[in-house]
């Protein structure tokens, strides 16, 4: 299995080297660090929702409080983590990638609200307004506005180095860098970041999920494997973290969780068709961490080689991903409160107490993706494709 594996993921890697596809392994380079801490924080989160089902007097005691919070801490400091992160991955100064990521969440962006003054006069409110994009507000353009603006600081950064003298550089760097960096934040791509936002969530929540439901979902999910294989899933990235950032989870994740359990289907559907030994002994060896949502053995060392598998467990995980969008329809909506778990270990971190409705999604995608490649996926000839 990790031979043939191995095998497949140099000759699908050796076509990720250029373009975007380098953009893309940047940004996991800069999140897949934090992930451990989404993990930790997203169980100390599910520990405190459940607690409070059991007791909802719980939300009284202090101690239950400093818990609950104790679970916002990544979301709390992602901003920060995600500039530290850009600095290091650009060769930058880390500690300027930290501030980086700190400017555009600055109070002070918010203007001046209104109020009462000593005197008792009233202070009318005074935001702070750019021509074409309106109001600043703090976190505005949000985590991928965090990365531009870290990375931009790294390229600040090193223009200055190279044009100073090495004994005004300790004070003259990180002064140039800050003030120019901050600047072109503010004025440029907080504002623009914000405009991608907004159009990335009405894209993928508001017209695929909200308003295109089951289809939207299935289409999600089908289409999720072809993404990972070509290596630009790492993009969704900063756009879950945003949505946990800002609703306390990501309702697509469980919709694209429905794509490996579609593959979980498909070898299941293998297994029990095939007659090779080797073949079987590949899937034994892949099923166990594909149900707990890793994914990449049984798709570099089953579903991919023999090709036409591969597309039965797409099909089969996009009817997973379709009950799951009806799920989120029909309820006040629910999602992954964290990042990092997949398969039935996501069940953990599903917000809403609507883990059932997950749990359901995963069902149909194993049923689906067993059906479509014992039927119409799989014949004995293509074992010969594992050469």
């Amino acid at each position: 299995l990790q031979v043939l594996q191995a095998e497949q993921t140099k000759k699908v890697k050796s076509r990720q080297n250029k373009g975007v596809h380098t953009v893309f392994r940047h940004i996991g380079n800069i999140f897949i660090p934090i992930i451990p801490g989404f993990i930790a924080c997203g169980l100390v989160v599910a520990i405190t929702n459940v607690w409070k089902l059991i007791d909802p007097s719980v939300v009284g005691n202090p101690w239950f409080l400093l818990l609950a919070a104790i679970g916002t801490i990544v979301v709390g400091a992602l901003n920060l983590l995600v500039g530290y992160n850009t600095a290091k991955e650009f060769d930058g100064t880390p500690v300027l990638g930290l501030i980086a990521g700190a400017v555009p969440y600055l109070p002070a962006l918010a203007g001046i609200v209104a109020g009462t003054a000593p005197d008792g006069t009233a202070i009318a409110a005074q935001p702070l307004v750019l021509p074409l994009f309106g109001e600043l507000k703090p976190a505005l353009g949000g985590v991928i506005g965090v990365l531009v603006t870290a990375w931009f600081f790294t390229v600040v950064e090193k223009w200055v180095r190279k044009r100073v003298p090495a004994w005004l550089d300790l004070f003259v760097v990180p002064f140039v860098t800050l003030l120019v960096g901050a600047a072109a934040c503010i004025f440029v791509i907080m504002p623009l970041s914000g405009l991608l936002m907004q159009g990335i969530n009405w894209v993928l929540i508001d017209f695929a999920l909200e308003r295109g439901g089951v289809v939207g979902g299935y289409l999600l999910s089908s289409l999720f494997l072809p993404l990972v294989m070509l290596g630009i899933h790492q993009g969704l990235t900063p756009i879950h973290a945003q949505l946990i950032a800002d609703h306390g989870f990501t309702q697509l994740l469980p919709v694209l969780a429905m794509a490996g359990a579609g593959e979980v289907g498909m070898a299941i559907a293998i297994y029990i068709k095939t007659r090779s030994k080797r073949l079987k002994n590949i899937i034994r060896a892949a099923l166990p961490i594909g149900v707990m949502g890793v994914g990449e053995p049984l798709i570099y060392g089953v579903s991919l080689p023999l090709f036409y598998p591969l597309i039965t467990a797409c099909l089969g995980g996009g009817f997973g991903g379709a009950f799951v969008a009806y799920g989120i329809q029909v309820t006040d909506g629910f999602g992954a409160g964290a990042l990092g778990l997949s398969g039935v270990l996501m069940t953990a971190v599903i917000t809403g107490g609507h883990w059932l409705l997950y749990v359901g999604g995963l069902l149909i995608a194993y049923l689906m993706g067993f059906l479509l490649t014992y039927f119409f996926g799989f014949k004995e000839h293509m074992v010969e494709r594992l050469g």
